[in-house]
């Protein structure tokens, strides 16, 4: 039975959320009559890959058709889509950011820029995927229309051992968009705010007309020595969100990823923290005047306690979706 349900799901998720149930029943109710009475897992076998391949049997139940882009490279043009437009606008809109930070020069408060930043931005991010979707999709056109096979079936032949491979996406704890695009813009954000700290991240005071940018927090010179781990772990968290978008759920393997990613910034991050000329002169200079001698100790040490209780939770959250079934 368990071949069975996963078959099922798999053809329904591709449907319409409003058909899924019916379909599903309809689905039980034809494959129990293809079984005989008394059946094993081999019986099951033969009555699915008579049905075929999952994604075969769930395009012949939807209602608009898929002339430019055909059965056989369907999936897998999603995919790469998905893919493409994922790493693509981060890319754009860790660039755009960049452009507008390089190009600030302080005359102007950044709060009376930041709408037409936020307008530059949205333009920059759906330019960009207008062009991957152009050129992705007419890529797969052109490859339908040159393919030599005209069966149409996918280049995987379908087994039902396959379903044994997949996980029963109704006990998973799904991954939803908001949380993968999300994580998508908070990399693009903090990675701009970092490599642009002493444009970005200081002090600001109100003087008048708007509030003006008085002093960076960081040395920069301090923060460009760690730029090619910070690298890497901006890469490891675009690769993070991308295969959230495509598992679509928390797995063992996820989980693991997630944790070996927040052991490395978690690490990285302390070793930056923990230098001494670490604070920008200005900052300091400004802060002694405010506060008390020691507040660069609380301010450090409170600094470093709730990146590791965030790092802890998103830890210990990842294997608590992934093992909840």
């Amino acid at each position: 039975m368990k071949l069975i349900d996963i078959y099922i799901q798999e053809v329904t998720r591709r449907l319409p959320e409003k058909s899924r149930a019916d379909i599903s029943l309809e689905l039980q109710s034809t494959i129990e009559d293809m079984l005989p009475d008394d059946y094993d897992e081999q019986d099951v076998k033969e009555v699915l890959t008579e049905l075929g391949d999952p994604a075969v049997l769930a395009r012949g139940y939807r209602d608009w058709p898929q002339h430019l882009i055909g059965p056989r490279y369907f999936d897998g043009y999603m995919t790469i889509l998905k893919l493409g437009l994922s790493f693509s606008t981060a890319i754009a809109l860790i660039a755009y950011l960049a452009q507008q930070v390089a190009g600030f020069t302080g005359e102007e408060s950044i709060l009376r820029l930041l709408p037409a930043i936020i307008i530059g931005a949205a333009g920059s991010v759906i330019e960009v995927a207008m062009h991957v979707f152009f050129w992705t999709t007419l890529c797969f056109a052109i490859a339908e229309r040159f393919d030599s096979a005209k069966d149409g079936q996918p280049f995987h032949k379908w087994s039902p051992d396959d379903l044994k491979d997949l996980p029963d996406r109704a006990k998973e704890r799904l991954i939803s968009k908001v949380e993968v695009y999300g994580g998508i813009f908070w990399t693009a954000v903090w990675a701009t705010g970092y490599f642009y700290a002493d444009h970005l991240v200081g002090i600001y005071e109100n003087r008048g007309d708007g509030l003006q940018f008085v002093t960076p927090i960081f040395n920069q010179d301090v923060l460009q020595l760690f730029m090619p781990v910070v690298l890497v772990i901006i890469v490891m968290e675009l690769a993070l969100s991308v295969l959230k978008l495509y598992t679509a759920k928390w797995t063992m393997r996820l989980a693991t990823f997630n944790t070996f990613l927040q052991i490395i910034s978690t690490s990285v991050f302390i070793m930056i923290l923990t230098r001494s000329d670490m604070f920008d002169s200005g900052f300091i200079t400004y802060m002694d005047k405010v506060f008390n001698n020691g507040w660069e100790s609380w301010l450090v040490n409170g600094a470093m306690i709730m990146f590791l209780l965030g790092a802890a939770y998103n830890i210990y959250d990842g294997f608590r979706r992934a093992a909840k079934h």
